[in-house]
């Protein structure tokens, strides 16, 4: 077990101390499409951080009845879905007013793009998550790069495949962690070919040989790891700046 001091941890106790709710950190699961070990990733982390004691509760979990993914989820504590109907039809989201009073130190909430049925409190499953950290809960989800606003056009150009659900790129930017789950294109077409990887009913056929054309993914990896890069950067810069500041300030003490 990993017994060193968690930052986060420490600036919430800090936060707390001053009188203030300490906000949330969202870590996000970011891949360059489905099928590549985002929601797998997630779960085994958040198992292992529940073996060492955490308080861990599984928001949504959209296994897609890939076994493997299933298997992760047992044992693990769910929150039941809210049934919502929608012009007769019973719809199953996300319950985040159960959330709330459940209070976790950590929640999984798969699909982070995702627009929840009218009738929800937000249009947006981001919206969902951007309410549970400002209560003070924990969040890991996941993320597909074609779902990035600022890429939006540019993969309907690459693919003929136009995605309608995006997430502004400062939610991105601003969350805690991002981990990337890559994999070689070849490994994902095999996995494509061997039933593995989810394409949403009713999702046109052609459209879905488009996205998964090999040269569309190895352009799908190059945004995400270019994605990725450009945050790091951007954080690196807010450190230096950050320690700069804080170098002025006891140079002006002593």
């Amino acid at each position: 077990m990993n017994t060193r001091p968690d930052p986060d941890k420490l600036l919430a106790l800090v936060t707390a101390d001053e009188g203030q709710l300490a906000r949330g950190t969202l870590k996000i699961f970011f891949g360059a499409s489905a099928g590549v070990g985002k929601t797998y990733a997630m779960l085994s982390e958040a198992r292992r951080l529940a073996a060492e004691g955490r308080d861990v509760l599984v928001g949504v979990i959209e296994h897609h009845g890939r076994s493997e993914t299933r298997a992760l989820v047992e044992g693990l504590d769910i929150l039941p879905r809210l049934e919502i109907d929608h012009r007769g039809v019973k719809v199953h989201e996300f319950d985040l007013d159960a959330a709330l009073a459940r209070r976790p130190s950590l929640i999984l909430m798969d699909e982070f793009a995702h627009t929840n049925a009218p009738g929800s409190r937000h249009p947006k499953r981001w919206q969902d998550v951007e309410e549970l950290l400002d209560n003070g809960i924990d969040v890991y989800t996941t993320l597909n790069v074609q779902h990035l606003e600022s890429v939006n056009d540019q993969v309907a150009r690459l693919t003929g495949v136009w995605v309608k659900e995006t997430v502004p790129d400062s939610v991105f930017d601003e969350a805690a962690d991002i981990a990337l789950i890559d994999i070689p294109s070849d490994e994902l077409l095999k996995r494509l070919a061997d039933g593995k990887v989810y394409v949403a009913e009713g999702a046109h056929t052609r459209a879905a040989e488009n996205f998964f054309k090999k040269t569309n993914l190895g352009a799908l990896r190059e945004l995400a790891l270019r994605r990725t890069a450009e945050r790091v950067d951007a954080q690196n810069d807010q450190l230096s700046a950050a320690l700069g500041h804080n170098e002025a300030a006891l140079s002006e003490k002593v």
